[in-house]
């Protein structure tokens, strides 16, 4: 599954030999809020350089559009790491944005 629409928000994470879109629906947002917190504590926390390796794999767990069953949270983390943050830094500014400026 590919095809982020940037018009939307959305953004794209490599997991495996899978690449998965990032889509922060309310849904999605409500849910990494109940977890993490204030949403622009976090923004503040990533502008700061403060932002926990687990809170961004947490925020871009429940942002995964059609999460498969066999998709884990674990998966999403290893792929992080695997990557590093350089190259999953454009996701995360992406979904940052979309939470600071709405569609």
């Amino acid at each position: 599954m590919s095809g982020a629409n940037l018009l939307r928000g959305e953004a794209e994470l490599c997991i495996g030999e899978r690449v998965f879109v990032l889509r922060p629906s309310f849904a999605a947002l409500v849910a990494a809020e109940a977890e993490l917190g204030p949403l622009l504590a976090l923004v503040e926390r990533a502008a700061d350089a403060q932002l926990a390796l687990g809170e961004l794999v947490s925020l871009f767990w429940h942002c995964v559009k059609e999460r498969p069953d066999a998709l884990t949270r674990e998966a999403v983390g290893e792929a992080v790491v695997e990557q590093g943050l350089a190259a999953v830094t454009p996701a995360l500014r992406v979904l940052l944005g979309q939470i600071l400026q709405g569609r």
